[in-house]
């Protein structure tokens, strides 16, 4: 089958998931490049948050997801991109991937395109970490994490304190849940952090939000004793694309995110956990 393909910037191009595709190509900030995007959610967002950040504007399809019809997208998409180098396959789309039942499937899928076509191109899943609460997910993500798909996970983490979570999230499960499984994964598998930062309600994080999200980023990146395991890098990066509920959440100075990013390397470092810390604007 033929698959949509615009060499267009990053703005544009994520709509086409909500056309029902299961498989989209972007640029994205934070890969460094040409990133294709794998949608388990072709029909519905599907998400245990409710971000006013959101990109993902209200949508219905009558597409259903199969892990065959993503291989054979995947397989398209990377046939029309014509030798541009590939980044990485990313797993994220109109919801939370570890909520699809098809995830393992697809995961192997993936990974068994990407060992074949592109070998170079990193296995991605972005994720809000709630997944990690069922035991099955923890496993299966461990294992993909520690095993030989070598998926990298991009856990988010946009907030300290449980009343910002709720503003930056607005989710029911519980914060303090959350962030025990967090810890209790990258102690045991590797993780990329990313933490969305924009003012809600025209306020910017306060104070004591900061220093919470330090304080909690810092224990996290001391808590791994095993070898391979722990948080790799700090991603912070701002609102750059609309969102159905603008104005609610809007994006912060450059100047804001980069004094939270030097803020957040003083405090590693005098934990004495030095990890990167990468700004995206």
């Amino acid at each position: 089958m033929s698959v949509f393909f615009p060499l267009i910037g990053p703005v544009e191009n994520h709509r086409e998931r909500e056309k029902g595709i299961l498989v989209y190509p972007v640029y994205s900030r934070r890969s460094g490049g040409l990133s294709l995007g794998i949608n388990l959610f072709p029909d519905k967002k599907s998400c245990s948050f409710d971000c006013p950040y959101c990109e993902v504007f209200p949508f219905s399809s009558d597409a259903a997801f199969s892990a065959g019809r993503m291989e054979n997208e995947l397989r398209d998409v990377l046939a029309a991109a014509r030798g541009l180098p590939v980044k990485d396959i990313c797993f994220s789309g109109n919801g939370e991937p570890s909520l699809s039942p098809y995830l393992a499937a697809a995961l192997l899928r993936a990974g068994s395109v990407r060992g074949e076509l592109v070998p170079g191109a990193g296995l991605v899943l972005i994720t809000n970490a709630t997944g990690l609460l069922q035991t099955a997910v923890f496993d299966l993500l461990r294992d993909a994490a520690t095993g030989p798909l070598s998926l990298n996970i991009w856990l988010k983490l946009d907030a300290g304190t449980p009343s910002w979570y709720q503003q930056m999230n607005r989710s029911a499960v519980p914060f303090e849940d959350l962030t025990a499984r967090i810890k209790e994964f990258a102690a045991c598998a590797p993780v990329i952090i990313q933490t969305m930062l924009c003012a809600v309600d025209g306020k910017a994080p306060p104070p004591e939000e900061r220093q919470a999200w330090e304080s909690l980023l810092a224990e996290l990146a001391v808590c791994a004793k095993s070898a391979g395991a722990g948080v790799r890098k700090v991603q912070i990066y701002g609102k750059a694309r609309p969102a159905p509920e603008d104005p609610k959440a809007q994006a912060l100075p450059a100047a804001y995110l980069e004094s939270r990013a030097a803020s957040l390397r003083l405090a590693l470092a005098g934990a004495s956990a030095p990890v990167p810390v990468e700004v995206y604007q």
